[in-house]
């Protein structure tokens, strides 16, 4: 589905969360007959689809919003030089991502790679685009630690584009 030119959709957690409270509602209808109760019920199983589509689309234009000033600030660089000292700041690197992880829950993870390196790409809303391991990218985005205040250097992603998708002949080291 997409809301503009965003595409959003609930992730498996919200869809199983749908799932079990409208079998739970069929349930409690089948046993004790109080139909009365679809009328406030209905419209919360739908709030429970609606919701987390919203917030999808809210982050997503956010972000949308940070990429032009993340563009003119970001300093391009390697994943070697990519070190605590570089905290808040944004950047910008070319990479091959090796693998993708947590997409189901709509806030993927990047492991990424070039020739000096490899970091994690942390993604709060969804991409834009379908990303894929072995897809060449370019990431825009911000030092952070992993763990908020402590851990090794990764990169909160602003915007994660595609290059040039796994297998492409226009796809080249990095």
């Amino acid at each position: 589905m997409q809301i503009r030119s965003f595409p959003v959709k609930p992730s498996l957690l919200h869809l199983g969360v749908f799932g079990f409270f409208a079998i739970f509602l069929l349930w409690y209808i089948l046993v004790t007959g109080e139909y009365k109760t679809l009328i406030w019920a209905v419209p919360t199983l739908i709030f429970l689809l609606i919701i987390p589509m919203l917030l999808n689309y809210m982050s997503q234009k956010e972000y949308e919003g940070l990429v032009p000033v993340y563009e003119t600030e970001a300093k391009t660089l390697k994943i070697r030089e990519i070190t605590d000292k570089m905290i808040s700041r944004p950047v910008k690197f070319q990479a091959v991502v090796d693998e993708v992880r947590f997409r189901s829950l709509n806030r993927p993870h990047f492991v990424v790679s070039d020739r000096t390196g490899t970091t994690t790409v942390k993604m709060f809303t969804t991409p834009r685009e379908d990303v894929r391991a072995g897809d060449l990218v370019e990431v825009l985005g911000q030092v952070i630690h992993r763990y908020i205040v402590t851990g090794d250097p990764v990169i909160n992603g602003v915007s994660i584009r595609v290059l040039a998708p796994k297998g492409s002949a226009k796809e080249k080291k990095v």
